[in-house]
């Protein structure tokens, strides 16, 4: 499969959101054309959709065959969303097709990342989140300081949560010295 910058120039001031929009949906026609093709299976066009926020860049939902986009980081690397993001999201829905329910990122997976959609079978994105990423509260641990969502602080100060270091499992304890 081609790279998308092929059939597209990515100058980011010449689009605006609804052509960027529409190339996507073109985009998601063109690799589930080329699973057709390759595979030598007739799958339908899923829905698609761009009302996914915060940190992730897409999200497929193979039992209901559609994939959500993140419109403000298709908006700021689009290059990025077509060569990656978008075959990333609909190997997912033709992993189910073919497979049913598997580990999201298992072989199965990678293989059609590779073969198929000739894209790098990574897991996540390497998108700059600055212009989504919510307020942060400050905690701490014996590592070193700790950015926690808005939503994760919220759950401790209700009660509902407490929340461990990844690297020294101790628990975090809000850092009241930090600027938030």
């Amino acid at each position: 499969m081609s790279s998308a910058s092929d059939a597209f120039a990515f100058d980011k001031t010449a689009w605006s959101p609804d052509a960027l929009q529409q190339a996507a949906n073109t985009r998601v026609y063109q690799c589930i054309d080329a699973a057709n093709r390759q595979l030598g299976t007739q799958l339908h066009y899923p829905a698609i959709g761009f009302t996914l926020r915060g940190q992730s860049a897409g999200t497929a939902h193979p039992t209901q065959w559609r994939v959500r986009f993140n419109p403000i980081l298709l908006q700021q690397a689009p290059e990025t969303f077509f060569d990656e993001v978008i075959p990333h999201e609909v190997c997912h829905l033709v992993t189910f097709a073919l497979y049913g329910r598997v580990k999201p990122h298992g072989p199965e997976w990678r293989s059609l990342m590779n073969q198929v959609f000739n894209a790098p079978a990574n897991t996540t994105h390497q998108l700059d989140i600055s212009a989504v990423q919510g307020k942060t509260f400050a905690y701490q641990c014996e590592c070193g300081p700790v950015a926690l969502s808005i939503r994760r602080h919220n759950k401790i100060q209700r009660g509902q949560a407490t929340y461990r270091c990844n690297r020294c499992q101790q628990p975090l304890v809000r850092n009241l010295d930090a600027l938030e």
